[in-house]
């Protein structure tokens, strides 16, 4: 199975600190990734640098076999990105910066407007549609930085703590579409939960210091030794069931 997704050897430095320290891995069509580790790991920055908006120290990335750096118009075109804190134009409104995003895309007329309601029907966004995005909750903003994720059907998705101030209700409907997508796509979820992991990933990285210490299935960290132990104390494990 080819991969969608190739790291290899990413590295990022800033000053003397390093950030992001060799880290090498790819995701394949159908695998769902979770990419665990503490706040402060390096889980933001390494998505930072596949999709394109954090240049790397040293190594490589590449989407769908386009190189971020060498070539990132062709690489961005397969990529969807749900970055941390889910950026928007505040004064917008939901179907507004929906539209906005779909024309940066290239979509017009009636295959954008498709796209847009499309997209607001997966993230359950029609009834906040005309409401502008600063009189939002978090969790509706979450909601809206993912369903500009999902406008032109990615074949690769990185999506930076997801289900980030969704209640509940909202993780399971998220965790659900997620379910959905997984078997046509390749996608990452950056979480410091390990609720996340278990609930949706078919496999899980764990990162510390920037330094990948694990590769396997959630199944498998269960059998942690004592060095993963000492990184997930600094992990979350909310009450609420999966």
């Amino acid at each position: 199975m080819s991969a969608l997704i190739e790291i290899d050897r990413l590295s990022k430095r800033f000053g003397a600190f390093t950030a992001v320290d060799d880290v090498s891995f790819s995701v394949a069509k159908g695998e769902v990734l979770g990419f665990l580790g503490p706040n402060g790991a390096g889980k933001s920055t390494t998505m930072k640098m596949l999709a394109g908006f954090v240049t790397p120290s040293s190594g490589t990335a590449r989407i769908c076999g386009e190189d971020v750096v060498d070539r990132p118009v062709p690489a961005k075109r397969n990529l969807g990105y749900l970055p941390e804190g889910a950026p928007t134009y505040p004064e917008m409104t939901v179907s507004g910066f929906l539209a906005f995003a779909a024309r940066v895309r290239g979509f017009r007329g009636s295959e954008m407007r498709d796209r847009v309601a499309h997209a607001m029907s997966l993230t359950t966004l029609e009834g906040v549609r005309l409401q502008p995005i600063e009189t939002l909750s978090k969790g509706f903003k979450r909601r809206v930085g993912l369903a500009q994720s999902l406008l032109h059907d990615p074949q690769v998705l990185v999506l930076d703590e997801p289900t980030d101030g969704l209640d509940p209700n909202q993780k399971h409907e998220v965790r659900r579409l997620i379910e959905q997508m997984a078997p046509s796509k390749a996608i990452i979820i950056s979480t410091h939960i390990l609720e996340e992991v278990s609930a949706i990933c078919t496999r899980a990285i764990v990162i510390a210091r920037g330094k990948v210490l694990a590769d396997a299935t959630p199944k498998e960290l269960s059998y942690r030794g004592p060095t993963l132990d000492a990184v997930f104390r600094d992990l979350t494990m909310p009450k609420e069931s999966a």
